[in-house]
């Protein structure tokens, strides 16, 4: 049986990195005064403290995870999906307008058709950059950011025009849903819904297709040299648009999720910039699923707990402050490990030298 690869290296510079950035963001509040014990207590207390706080940085972590997820698909075929953010929200507004227009139907049915909405809209608006980037070399980074302002400029004219609240107070919001039609609470009080699940699920398909089939192997061999994976035998071209409109599909699911797990509405706020998160975090865990979700959770946590520092008069950007420097050292970790492996092989190399010349001498 093969055993799966752990990289050694990159969990220990992760772990480095992030406690580097706990001491620093300890230091800091030192300097500025605060008790750091005091103040990693509250943030711990913040996210663990009550039932609703532990749903919300779930509910976080999840949003996180299944963008980052999403990043990570495309950047495996070495594409770089910046786009998430529009097909996100279009997701969201779409899935909402769906749940309007259905009203009165089961609520099964429209979750369904809802879902579907979200991951088409989402998909297709993923293939417009990835189509222009396989056939004729467009940067995917470039027309991914001009399709994000689209997709803002677009959700805010529906939710402003033909799609508006008729509440007068709601400056740019679509119809609120129906309660039957949102999903069930896991935690009263909190946003964590049972989208938790699904979302769970698809986290371990992405970690299996990714590492344990022919497919991921094939994603990687496209990502790291798609000529050679071209004249393998890959259609590279078809895989690189099937992970791109994959991956907006991930992000409009995460918008219809965000719509009828915690919204139940779609407003402006519906995301906000969720998916940059998740691609950071994608980033920083090296295009690996199962790093994505463990950086998921630490960042959920500070972000939530982050709150309950107002409490006892510290500012909350703290939490904004470790996350700065965990990207900052995980940035240059690629750097040290490199510079360190080649003073480690020089030193081997003297002493094999040595080793030589001592024997020449006997």
């Amino acid at each position: 049986m093969k055993r799966s690869h752990i990289n050694t290296p990159y969990l220990l510079s992760l772990s480095l990195s992030i406690l580097c950035a706990l001491i620093i963001g300890a230091l800091i509040l030192l300097v500025a005064g605060f008790n750091p014990i005091e103040a990693y207590g509250a943030i711990v207390e913040g996210a663990f403290g009550n039932g609703r706080h532990i749903g919300d940085f779930l509910e976080y972590a999840m949003v996180l995870c299944l963008c980052g997820l999403a990043c990570v698909l495309a950047a495996r075929v070495g594409i770089f999906n910046v786009g998430g953010e529009g097909q996100l929200i279009l997701g969201a507004i779409v899935a909402c307008q769906v749940g309007v227009w259905m009203k009165g139907q089961a609520s099964w049915l429209v979750l369904l058709c809802a879902a579907i909405a979200a991951m088409a809209v989402g998909g297709i608006y993923a293939f417009l950059p990835g189509i222009l980037k396989v056939k004729v070399k467009v940067n995917e980074v470039i027309t991914t950011i001009m399709l994000n302002t689209v997709a803002v400029c677009l959700c805010q004219y529906l939710a402003k025009g033909p799609w508006k609240n008729p509440n007068k107070n709601m400056v740019a919001a679509t119809d609120k849903l129906d309660a039957e039609y949102w999903l069930s609470s896991l935690i009263p009080g909190s946003k964590l819904s049972t989208a938790i699940f699904t979302a769970i699920i698809l986290t371990l398909l992405v970690w299996y297709v990714m590492t344990k089939t022919s497919g991921g192997y094939e994603m990687k061999l496209t990502g790291q040299n798609p000529r050679f994976a071209f004249f393998s035998g890959i259609k590279t071209d078809r895989l690189i648009l099937l992970c791109m409109v994959i991956s907006g599909a991930m992000c409009g699911l995460v918008g219809m999720f965000r719509v009828y797990g915690a919204e139940h509405i779609y407003k402006s706020s519906i995301s906000n910039d969720y998916y940059f998160e998740g691609l950071m975090i994608a980033m920083i865990a090296a295009y690996e699923p199962l790093p994505v979700v463990g950086l998921s959770v630490f960042f959920a946590i500070l972000k939530i707990g982050a709150d309950e520092l107002q409490y006892i008069g510290i500012p909350s950007q703290i939490y904004q402050i470790i996350q700065a420097v965990v990207i900052f050292s995980m940035a240059a970790q690629s750097g040290i490990l490199s510079w360190l492996k080649d003073r480690g092989q020089k030193k081997q190399a003297r002493l094999a030298a040595q080793v030589r010349g001592g024997g020449k001498d006997a």
